[in-house]
């Protein structure tokens, strides 16, 4: 099985707390649900929508809670000294000892 990763940048434009990062997480999972509810017709309305445009717009908001995500854990290691790296290798730890990952 191949393993891919994915790597997201950490903004420096930015002076984000860990509040307004957790608003901001929060906004963004809302907006992914807004377009997965439209694209299921989970609102009741008729859809008619191209189906690989919706697909798309799913991949950009499940992009954007990523880098929300991510930027938390930035502001994290700022605010509280953790260590990212460490938590990543306990992180792959506990997926290779759930049978989530094999390397």
């Amino acid at each position: 099985m191949e393993t891919k990763t994915l790597s997201l940048p950490r903004l420096n434009q930015l002076n984000p707390t860990l509040e307004s990062t957790a608003l901001k997480l929060m906004e963004e999972a809302g907006e992914l649900a807004q377009v997965i509810g439209k694209y299921r017709g989970m609102s009741g309305e008729k859809v008619e929508v191209n189906g690989d445009l919706v697909v798309k717009q799913i991949a950009r908001e499940l992009l954007d809670v990523a880098q929300t995500a991510v930027t938390m854990m930035f502001v994290m290691e700022e605010q509280f000294d953790l260590n990212i790296e460490d938590l990543l290798k306990d992180h792959w730890g506990k997926l290779e000892r759930k049978g989530y990952l094999s390397r």
